[in-house]
């Protein structure tokens, strides 16, 4: 699989467009991804689940940030076999009241998956949700980084992000 089978298949799931558009963290942008479209379409995440798998070391732990990345870090789990937790932005008031969902061990190496990374605020709460849990946590790896800060924010807290497309990949022939 190429960037660029990534990128038609974005496309092609309606999934980039462009207007003006207000972002999560309150700015704005004259693009935007919805990762709604990606993430309900099969195409895209069986692209998404092969680019993830071939990006994991050998010893790590999946993790979804809630409720976004859910269906890909389900997706990447069934693709390789490997089992995954779901990071919450804060813990539940009822049932068990986790903050994590699923099986995690102390000192277990985990790699956090997310859809699309801004800022990095929610990817950093959930390294730093699985943390506080006991995870070795050092590494992001997003489907799209759209380059406006959170590379830098999660190395200031020794987090790397990886991202399978990043914005320039995605505009540079619009």
């Amino acid at each position: 699989m190429t960037n660029q089978d990534l990128i038609d298949a974005l496309r092609a799931a309606d999934a980039v467009k462009f207007g003006e558009f207000e972002l999560s963290h309150g700015g704005t942008s004259d693009y935007y991804v919805d990762k709604y479209l990606f993430e309900t379409d099969p195409e895209c995440l069986s692209l998404i689940a092969t680019a993830f798998a071939e990006r994991l070391g050998d010893d790590e732990t999946l993790a979804g940030v809630a409720l976004g990345a859910v269906p890909l870090v389900a997706v990447t789990s069934a693709e390789t076999g490997r089992p995954y937790v779901i990071a919450r932005k804060q813990a539940k008031e009822y049932g068990t009241g986790n903050r994590i969902e699923g099986r995690l061990s102390e000192g277990e190496h985990v790699v956090v998956l997310e859809d699309i990374a801004t800022t990095g605020k929610s990817a950093l709460d959930a390294v730093e949700a699985l943390r506080e849990a006991g995870a070795v946590v050092d590494r992001v790896i997003v489907v799209v980084d759209r380059e406006e800060g959170a590379s830098e924010l999660l190395a200031d807290h020794d987090i790397e992000l990886e991202s399978l497309l990043t914005a320039s990949d995605l505009l540079a022939d619009e």
